[in-house]
């Protein structure tokens, strides 16, 4: 756990230096999900239909934009070859940028999700719907991140490949992560869709960092 630790703390220090790059997607994300009542006109019953999949989809679009720097700077200045032989295992040192990728980008996009629900009209429980799928789906977009970024590091055009691996990986998260706001809208119980979410969340957990991990020994070699 000290290793996790120490990791854990470096990433968030290095963000402390670059807090463009996390204010960036948080920026990007509520901008994408305040221009879409522009384009669809003020109804308030429409929006409020679409609200859920709008905030959905612009933090899958954020996360995809955070992922490329998950490895991408240990790689140019060498440290991610000391970390493979680094006496610590490699899983672990991925787990900790993982969890400090969620710290600075899926923590804050659910915590501005209540921004965007206001816009769109929602009401207070759906609110709370938002925020809860968004804390339990954008650790899968991480997780799941974690191994496009790996597969794709120092690839020419790797953002856009990135993307092409990823985007359909992401699409059980965005449906059941808007299915459990519609249902609570439409008085459906939403505990179905959060269960699926979580189910997903467990296994992209413990295969994530493996896959990560061995995308990275890949490319390293």
């Amino acid at each position: 756990m000290h290793s996790f630790v120490s990791v854990l703390r470096r990433e968030l220090q290095i963000a402390l230096r670059r807090k463009g790059d996390a204010l960036n997607v948080l920026v990007f994300f509520i901008v994408v999900a305040s221009l879409f009542p522009f384009g669809v006109g003020p109804e308030a019953n429409q929006l409020r239909a679409m609200a859920a999949g709008v905030a959905w989809i612009a933090a899958l679009l954020a996360a995809v934009l955070s992922l490329p720097r998950l490895f991408a700077a240990d790689h140019a200045d060498g440290t991610l070859e000391q970390m493979l032989v680094a006496p610590q295992p490699l899983a672990l040192v991925v787990l900790a940028k993982i969890t400090g990728h969620w710290l600075l980008t899926g923590l804050p996009l659910a915590l501005a999700a209540p921004l965007i629900g206001l816009q769109y009209g929602l009401p207070a429980d759906a609110l709370g719907l938002l925020i809860v799928s968004l804390l339990i789906g954008t650790p899968v977009l991480s997780f799941l991140g974690a191994a496009g970024a790996a597969l794709t590091l120092g690839v020419r055009g790797g953002g856009a490949l990135l993307a092409l691996l990823i985007l359909p990986l992401f699409v059980p998260v965005l449906v059941f992560g808007a299915g459990a706001v519609t249902a609570g809208l439409t008085g459906i119980n939403p505990s179905a869709h959060l269960s699926l979410l979580g189910a997903i969340l467990a296994v992209s957990s413990l295969i994530g960092p493996w896959a990560a991990c061995a995308a990275l020994r890949v490319a390293l070699d």
